[in-house]
């Protein structure tokens, strides 16, 4: 099932949330969410329930063990144990192909590849089990005694599938103790409305634009068609992203959960550590909390922890070397800016900061998006201008230019919208001491989020597949 879809806005989240407060004790309404939860998981992949089943059961166990036997090796055993049931489970099921594939290709053998579907949200809830797992054993966190309030954590609908990745901690308190006021049902709805509108109006209309140009073979699209499209494609990532965080962020709160911003709009960022301070932020912690600062073979080495944090960061991504290179490839501007130092940038003007970072993230995306390796080198022929010498191609074009004059006012509202304008606006009259102005900042939010919802319903009607991005990873 998928957020942006008629039969989950007008149907399924109705009938969750009138049963949801329906229902008078906090047990039941936690019964509640799990059984729509595992509705909602199973409606296209009944099958694959039971490995997320599996996963709740086996992770609350090794809490149970790890408190059972702490202090003691028997817990560093439990926890040993956890990690790595959870991450042979993700390398059969989400790398287990890529591997035999390059094995293949550099032994010469023919051992048979694995057709194994992708399990959806499989990254992200391994990652909130491991999480988990970890803080358990760090007493960052009481393990869980009930297994229906694990599961209920580790399954619930908002954020199961594609994010952000949510700590234990996080919702450690309200999975016994949260109350819903109207206005947590009204800020809530409002916020999912805002992502529907980012996914359905913005991105699918951004994504028009990247598959005309790189949907097929990119030998040939001039130098500044091959700009056009990654700086589309970069946006449409953000908005589709960005996107489903609202709407997970939106739901958790029109259920009494408050989870944490997973983009604060990393675009306005000045270098490429600001970005990831911004772009997908329940990655970044986690790789900053559970590798970053643990000590390898028992000393903390700082450069090698670097590499595998921005390696991990790529393979998560996807079982495909273009992932790999991806996150290498921020992992080195991390290292530049790190071995240049705060004052030596800060010394920079504040455009050429800009300039720098956007062209980093750009050409990032263009990595991100190439899986094929061909297509990705022949992306850097075109974007650097060989192309030109290389084999003719032009330095712009006919469909370009059409194409950007058919889709100005998309691409100049996505990049307003990207950046901390409205924001801004929404503080500036929602914050109000003023209670005029108080009042037409509220009005006015709620009637533009109506008409949105109306805007994209009636653009969800003859929709047929908006499958957010991340579901992929």
């Amino acid at each position: 099932m998928v957020f942006a879809d008629l039969f989950f806005i007008y149907f399924f989240l109705p009938i969750c949330l009138l049963c949801y407060m329906l229902a008078k004790k906090l047990e039941t309404k936690n019964t509640v969410l799990i059984i729509f939860s595992l509705i909602f998981y199973a409606w296209g992949e009944p099958l694959w329930i039971l490995l997320l089943l599996f996963s709740s059961v086996f992770n609350w166990f090794i809490g149970l063990m790890i408190e059972k036997y702490r202090e003691t090796s028997s817990a560093k055993l439990a926890v040993a144990a956890g990690i790595s049931i959870d991450i042979l489970l993700l390398i059969i099921f989400k790398y287990s192909a890529f591997i035999v594939e390059n094995i293949n290709a550099v032994s010469g053998a023919s051992i048979p590849v694995p057709q194994i579907t992708l399990p959806i949200g499989i990254s992200f809830y391994t990652f909130q089990a491991i999480s988990y797992v970890l803080d358990c054993y760090w007493e960052t966190v009481k393990v869980q005694h009930q297994y229906k309030k694990f599961l209920l954590y580790l399954s619930l609908f908002p954020q199961l599938i594609a994010g952000p990745i949510v700590r234990y901690s996080v919702v450690e308190d309200e999975i016994d103790n949260r109350s819903i006021t109207m206005n947590d049902l009204c800020e809530g709805a409002l916020r999912v409305i805002v992502g529907l509108a980012k996914k359905v109006i913005v991105a699918n209309n951004l994504w028009v634009i990247v598959d005309a140009f790189f949907g097929k073979d990119i030998t040939g699209l001039s130098v500044l068609g091959t700009w056009y499209t990654v700086i589309a494609y970069s946006l449409y990532v953000y908005f589709d992203f960005s996107g489903y965080s609202d709407i997970a962020i939106g739901l958790g709160r029109m259920f009494g959960f408050h989870f944490d911003e997973n983009f604060t709009h990393p675009f306005a960022c000045k270098t490429i550590a600001e970005f990831w301070q911004r772009w997908h932020i329940s990655l970044g912690s986690f790789f900053r909390d559970y590798l970053l600062y643990v000590p390898i073979f028992g000393k903390n080495r700082k450069y090698l922890s670097l590499f595998l944090v921005w390696f991990c960061t790529g393979v998560w991504h996807g079982a495909a070397w273009n992932f790999i290179l991806w996150g290498l490839y921020f992992g080195f501007f991390i290292f530049f800016e790190q071995k240049l130092g705060k004052k030596r940038i800060k010394k920079w003007p504040i455009w050429w900061k800009h300039i720098y970072s956007k062209l980093v993230i750009i050409i990032g995306f263009g990595i991100f998006y190439f899986e094929d390796l061909s297509q990705l080198g022949q992306f850097f022929v075109n974007i650097s201008g060989i192309s030109m010498i290389a084999n003719g191609a032009p330095f712009t074009d006919p469909m370009t230019f059409s194409s950007f004059r058919n889709n100005l006012f998309l691409i100049a509202a996505a990049i307003i919208a990207s950046l901390p304008v409205l924001p801004k606006l929404k503080s500036y009259f929602l914050e109000s001491r003023n209670d005029a102005v108080y009042a037409v900042g509220r009005i006015g939010s709620v009637t533009i989020c109506i008409g949105l919802l109306i805007v994209l319903s009636i653009m969800l009607v003859d929709a047929t597949n908006n499958v957010f991005l991340y579901w992929r990873f």
